[in-house]
């Protein structure tokens, strides 16, 4: 067993130690207190008095845990602090939740800002009345930051799905300092969520659509080096796919792996109304038949409410196959373009770069992008668009242009038909006139159908009418 330092003394065995830190004169000690180890420091230089301070700490530990108060306070940074490095370490053994990222961002932005200071002991409702209206002026600092050639950035009101989040993230320091022994349950208050309900995420418009596919090429030309200009194509796959097939943004995309894809394809002939040999001739005419692949594919995810298949069409097809071509080198066959990608020994993610690198900042990416291009700020609500906003733009054209049935559309973005109707509830007859127009119910009404002679109304038969006379000889 090595020999203790001259700088580490041992006063009570697995019970108080006391130490000098190296380029430091002034004694620490470390103490256990219901098999939790504590660190302090008793601010003496001399090693008698450093001994005495460190008794009396912790016999005063004791007693506060024995009356159930918080042995040992800490400042509320050096709790976050801790509380970050112990999500880092659940995330490094794959337990780590998706949301640990915002939270970690939330504790730096926000919390550490405001509370850094203060006792972890002594966060009070009144303290977070206060931090309420700090936050508010906080976010709009931060979005005028990122975005500083934006005018459409407006004094705001935290969001109640933000002010959840940002629960959640204060919930989990409050959690490092209960287990580490800082507070107790009754120091921890309770927080609550006055936050603006959050509204319908703003959509793209056609044209708007229109311009963000055309401007992705020269966008991604523009990129600073290779690893850019691949990250940049693979976002345009990645909106692409979104955009045909309604899936939530993150999880449900980005776990996606090969062999979760399954290819499908449909030939049809269509008409085209022009012929061969149209002139007089003894040979019938023959018709200009254009075939239609109608390629689609079929998506294993799981996310949210959990696992589903949804199908996405040849704009997914596209995407895939060019996230093939850049990753493997290869085009793909006719009958198959996954063919030999998504098989069973295949473990790659789908939307990952060539170096398998998951990307991590694609929101921040996609909302550049938006910003450079004139399109991230939603000119009828002053509402930043985000890459919900592509869902949300599925939907309404599914709605009102492709009249796809709301049950069937419910399944598809793996959501209830009662969330789909409060969401879109909006959507007008002006905006739905494709959808109403020639419609099947409609062609039915008009086209009329036999009358069943049980339908025929059922008329009362007149009685007939007797001459006076004849009454008065019968009653005779």
């Amino acid at each position: 067993m090595p020999a203790k330092l001259a700088t580490t003394h041992v006063l009570l065995d697995n019970k108080l130690v006391l130490y000098r830190r190296e380029n430091s004169n002034i004694w620490q000690c470390r103490y256990k207190v219901d098999t939790l180890w504590q660190r302090t420091t008793t601010k003496q230089h001399e090693l008698k008095k450093a001994k005495a301070i460190a008794n009396e700490l912790m016999i005063t530990a004791e007693i506060r845990k024995r009356d159930n108060l918080p042995i040992i306070t800490r400042k509320f940074r050096h709790v976050a602090a801790l509380a970050i490095q112990t999500m880092d370490q659940e995330i490094a053994a794959g337990r780590g939740k998706a949301a640990f990222t915002d939270y970690k961002a939330a504790i730096t932005n926000y919390f550490i800002p405001f509370f850094g200071s203060h006792s972890i002991t002594s966060i009070t409702h009144g303290l977070l009345v206060q931090f309420d209206t700090w936050r508010d002026a906080k976010i709009v600092e931060l979005r005028k930051a990122k975005y500083p050639n934006s005018t459409a950035i407006k004094t705001t009101t935290a969001t109640h799905s933000t002010i959840l989040n940002h629960n959640a993230a204060l919930k989990q320091v409050f959690d490092e300092g209960r287990k580490r022994g800082f507070l107790t349950d009754s120091q921890i208050p309770k927080l609550e969520n006055s936050g603006k309900k959050s509204v319908r995420r703003p959509a793209f418009e056609l044209f708007e659509i229109h311009v963000m596919l055309e401007m992705f090429k020269n966008w991604i030309d523009r990129g600073r080096n290779d690893a850019s200009k691949e990250l940049r194509a693979l976002l345009k796959d990645y909106v692409e796919v979104l955009l045909d097939t309604g899936a939530r943004p993150g999880k449900e995309l980005l776990d996606l792996k090969w062999t979760q894809v399954k290819y499908a394809m449909r030939p049809e002939e269509i008409s085209t109304g022009k012929y061969f040999n149209e002139e007089p001739s003894d040979q019938q005419p023959t018709e200009y038949v254009k075939t239609e692949l109608n390629r689609s594919c079929t998506l294993d995810v799981s996310g949210k409410t959990g696992a589903r298949t949804i199908v996405g069409m040849n704009p997914t097809v596209k995407a895939l196959t060019r996230i093939i071509k850049r990753n493997y080198g290869v085009e793909g066959n006719f009958t198959d373009p996954f063919s030999g990608i998504n098989v069973a020994s295949n473990k790659d993610y789908v939307f990952r770069t060539k170096a398998k690198i998951k990307p991590t900042s694609f929101q921040n990416l996609f909302e550049s992008f938006l910003d450079e291009h004139s399109l991230l700020v939603d000119p009828k609500t002053g509402k930043d668009r985000v890459f919900y906003s592509l869902r949300h733009t599925y939907a309404t054209l599914a709605l009102t242009h492709d009249k796809v049935a709301i049950h069937t559309l419910a399944k598809q973005m793996g959501t209830s038909v009662v969330m789909i109707e409060k969401h879109y509830s909006h959507l007008d007859a002006v905006k739905a006139i494709e959808q109403l127009r020639n419609y099947e119910t409609r062609r039915l009404i008009s086209a009329g159908s036999v009358i069943e002679q049980a339908y025929m109304p059922k008329l009362k038969t007149a009685k007939k009418k007797i001459p006076t006379t004849v009454k008065r000889k019968a009653a005779e």
